[in-house]
């Protein structure tokens, strides 16, 4: 393939993980809001801020590929984010145990997601010089501390949401 072409592509699928961070920047704020007060809350204020250094890292990356970003999708997925909750969750207003898990699961998914790209990355690293400073290893095994929390904090929650009887 040629350089151009992998830049190009390269380009395509570091938006759409971009796309995914932004999402998942809007889920894991929100999840956290909701939660303060409740056991994952401190997990979750802990996991927003990450989230928003991943995003940040992935822009970095980005920029020094000279990749621009695109502001279509980014916008689409601050606005898909905020139809997502209009999502039923058995009650007609507010926050309900099954929120809980259904967030933790969107988050879960966006962190698998965004580890595969972490991982795609550090298997193109020896054919882009420019992804030499960043630690991908490092990027690599939070995504996989945060799965672990957020596994964790998910079977709490469907213990309270769907609880043995």
């Amino acid at each position: 393939m040629l350089k151009g072409d992998e830049h190009m592509l390269l380009g395509i699928y570091l938006n759409d993980h971009l796309t995914g961070a932004t999402l998942g920047r809007e889920l894991s704020r929100r999840a956290a809001a909701n939660n303060r007060g409740e056991p994952p809350g401190p997990f979750l204020v802990t996991l927003a801020r990450e989230v928003d250094e991943d995003r940040d890292a992935l822009i970095a990356i980005m920029g020094a590929l000279g990749i621009r970003t695109d502001p279509v999708k980014v916008a689409a997925a601050w606005a898909a984010e905020k139809v997502a909750r209009l999502k039923l969750n058995g009650r007609l207003t507010g926050y309900s145990p099954l929120s809980r898990v259904i967030e933790l699961e969107g988050l879960a998914l966006g962190v698998r997601g965004k580890l595969a790209g972490w991982r795609t990355l550090d298997r193109v690293r020896a054919r882009h010089p420019a992804l030499e400073p960043f630690d991908l290893t490092r990027l690599q095994q939070r995504a996989e501390d945060q799965l672990e929390g957020l596994e964790r904090h998910r079977l709490d929650a469907v213990a309270v949401a769907f609880p043995e009887g």
